[in-house]
């Protein structure tokens, strides 16, 4: 899964700076994640690594550890560490040094960590209609239509690297890269509503307030949506057209930047 940026920069000044957008979106999207997987570790994988498995309802969960539900424990507790990896895994996929210097990591890694996107898919599936892990349907529907496009994405972006179709490739794992990342785009998203609302304007406990709709579906239509203009932008040789996907990824960027301040200081540092 090749770079964000471009692979090709020409000398123009829009394409310079979209290229410089993309990367500064990147960092701060690393930055974020690299705290979520540390929270991952910390909580999750202390109590798990320990058998206190019960102690994963120390933190507010619609369905954590359920007593006697030995089948649901041990499916929660395997998805909730992958996200730890598939997080990790996703983030070296896109360092250009790494693929340039260290291909055949860059091609392991990948493989696991498309297989290991699909079996969360799948997992995410079972927890949230088997398991009945969901606060209401359109919750429910939010979640299974990320699963979905996890698994329409990554057999795609397999697809183009097999026939070596490497800028094919590298947009359809960029893709696969957003909605992997769907329950981190959530959190941070909610909480940079929270954050500029003061509150939870529109929002409710069963997440099925308008705001909560809106959020739910949002929190990774929206970086696709963003994600598809940036490499319209890319092809474009139009420099206004480069210059306001440039503005528009700074926009997402500190829109992203405030979510992540939120989710860290609100939801993930107090349980470290």
């Amino acid at each position: 899964m090749p770079n964000i940026t471009a692979p090709h920069i020409t000398s123009n000044g829009g394409q310079r700076l979209l290229s410089i957008t993309g990367k500064i979106w990147f960092l701060v999207a690393a930055i974020g994640q690299m705290i979520f997987i540390a929270f991952i570790l910390d909580f999750y994988g202390s109590r798990t690594l320990t058998g206190r498995f019960e102690a994963w309802n120390d933190k507010n969960l619609i369905t954590g550890h359920v007593s006697g539900d030995t089948a649901g424990n041990a499916m929660f507790g395997i998805h909730v560490l992958l996200a730890a990896y598939v997080t990790l895994g996703g983030l070296i996929q896109l360092i250009p040094i790494l693929r340039r210097h260290f291909p055949s990591v860059h091609r392991w890694n990948g493989r696991a960590f498309v297989v290991t996107a699909i079996l969360m898919a799948i997992g995410g599936f079972w927890l949230t209609w088997v398991r009945g892990t969901h606060l209401s349907v359109i919750s429910a529907l939010s979640v299974s239509l990320n699963g979905v496009l996890i698994l329409v994405f990554a057999p795609l972006a397999v697809r183009a690297a097999m026939k070596r179709r490497f800028d094919c490739h590298r947009r359809w794992a960029l893709r696969l890269f957003i909605v992997v990342n769907g329950v981190w785009f959530f959190r941070v998203t909610i909480m940079a509503w929270i954050v500029i609302n003061g509150g939870p304007l529109g929002m409710n406990k069963t997440m099925s307030g308008p705001a909560d709709i809106a959020l739910e579906f949002g929190s990774f239509l929206v970086p696709l949506a963003g994600l598809q203009i940036y490499l319209m932008a890319q092809d474009s040789s139009s420099r206004a057209t480069k210059l306001a996907a440039s503005a528009l990824v700074l926009a997402l960027t500190a829109l992203m930047a405030v979510g992540i301040f939120g989710a860290t200081a609100f939801m993930w540092l107090p349980e470290m």
